[in-house]
């Protein structure tokens, strides 16, 4: 009955979120509209999970769905080999610190966290070797 799940983040700047997704984290574009211009609506692929970045004022427009900017409710999870480098990367490259490279769960995992454009948490992770 249902397949092929997908989350989509709502953004003010399409263009700002899919640049911070595709060249920081590598996310690979795979569908965007319209073809040309500013775009309202673009997926992408890293590994099996979809990540769709819409136009907030879209939504409302088109669809009548009110969204509203509160505090976080999601967050991307990107699984690395190297939080502490990959952290550093992306704050060279403007993304806010959320927290810094951390040790948790008795020190099996390691995590930070940053912001993208929209200020939605991304969360780097982890496997510390045993």
């Amino acid at each position: 009955m249902f397949h092929d799940p997908q989350v989509n983040l709502y953004a003010r700047d399409v263009e700002t979120s899919v640049r911070f997704y595709r060249e920081l984290l590598g996310f690979a574009e795979t569908f965007r509209t319209p073809a040309t211009g500013r775009p309202v609506h673009v997926e992408m692929r890293l590994g099996g999970l979809v990540l769709g970045v819409a136009d907030i004022e879209s939504l409302r427009r088109d669809h009548g769905v009110e969204v509203a900017f509160g505090g976080p409710r999601a967050e991307v999870v990107v699984w690395t080999d190297d939080v502490d480098t990959a952290y550093a990367r992306l704050l060279t490259h403007g993304a806010p610190s959320l927290s810094p490279p951390h040790d948790f769960l008795e020190g099996r995992l390691r995590a930070a966290w940053v912001a993208d454009p929209e200020g939605g948490p991304v969360q780097l992770v982890q496997e510390r070797a045993r």
